[in-house]
């Protein structure tokens, strides 16, 4: 029997996992009132049925997937809980989102209070796109519903028995990924500042390359992702605090990117990058946004 699988939202992985499932034969829908015509275009690529509202969505879907950027995540799970409230609809919800441990709990209290189930979620890997796909680390009550996806497009690993392993497996590994980043980016724009970026990237070539092989081919890439990775930074910074380790690491991370968000490059999709940009250019033009003494 085909499931009816909700995502909320079609982005940039929202829409590949959906597209992944229902080349696995199920029903996948979402709600586009009031989204942008780039996510409108990606639900329709991917197969997506559009039911209108999430009204729709709840009464249809077996399960909700719930994949957008961190700073949405409670605000979307309070307005699904709203219309499972509405409809009397109880789908399994899942938040996906790059979120602390003490968010997806308080996320879980929303869902668990209407009578739902819930399952913490932290994907780790790109977007679905051939092979074995990324890995979506789960925890709750109940995962089975998320397990029995398990080599439908990506792989899904169960690690706990209530809300908050999954996510937090997420911020470690992602301070580390996106962390890296931002610190290679930072020390790439104090170069500049400097007027010293030749030498230390004639350094770098002589002394660090592989990481600067990295530094090449990723940071020009970065601005187009940087707006949805403040929050991120910031979930991280929020998850180490809450045990002891210094948020310092991510809150200046995340003053890396926002500072790549104000470039030009930062309205690039995946779809858009202009690959030909090389990593010069992408400094010096974020250089230009570093606050002057």
């Amino acid at each position: 029997m085909t499931d009816t699988i909700a995502i909320l939202m079609p982005g940039d992985m929202g829409h590949a996992t959906g597209a992944v499932l229902a080349r696995h034969g199920h029903d996948v829908i979402t709600c586009l009132d009031g989204r942008s015509d780039h996510t409108k275009g990606l639900a329709e690529r991917a197969g997506f049925r559009d039911v209108g509202t999430l009204d729709a969505v709840v009464g249809e879907a077996a399960l909700v997937l719930s994949i957008l950027p961190p700073a949405a995540a409670h605000g979307q799970a309070t307005d699904v809980a709203l219309a499972m409230d509405r409809t009397g609809a109880k789908p399994v919800y899942v938040d996906c989102n790059a979120i602390s441990p003490m968010l997806t709990r308080d996320i879980a209290a929303i869902i668990e209070a209407v009578g739902a189930p819930y399952i913490d979620a932290g994907i780790i890997g790109r977007a679905p796109d051939g092979g074995p796909g990324p890995r979506f680390y789960v925890s709750g009550a109940d995962t089975a519903p998320m397990e029995a996806l398990d080599g439908q497009g990506f792989q899904v690993r169960a690690i706990g028995t209530e809300p908050g392993p999954a996510s937090g497996l997420k911020m470690c590994y992602a301070g580390l990924t996106k962390g890296t980043w931002s610190l290679y980016t930072a020390v790439l724009l104090a170069a500049e500042a400097q007027g010293l970026s030749a030498e230390l990237r004639q350094e770098f070539e002589y002394s660090q390359g592989p990481a600067y092989a990295r530094m090449v081919a990723r940071i020009p890439t970065v601005p187009a992702d940087s707006g949805r990775w403040i929050g991120e930074m910031e979930e991280i910074a929020k998850t180490f605090a809450a045990v002891g380790v210094t948020p310092g690491f991510h809150e200046g991370a995340a003053a890396i990117f926002r500072i790549l968000a104000q470039t030009p490059f930062a309205s690039e999709t995946r779809a858009t990058l202009d690959t030909s940009r090389t990593l010069d250019e992408t400094i010096s033009e974020a250089a230009r946004l570093l606050p002057r003494s």
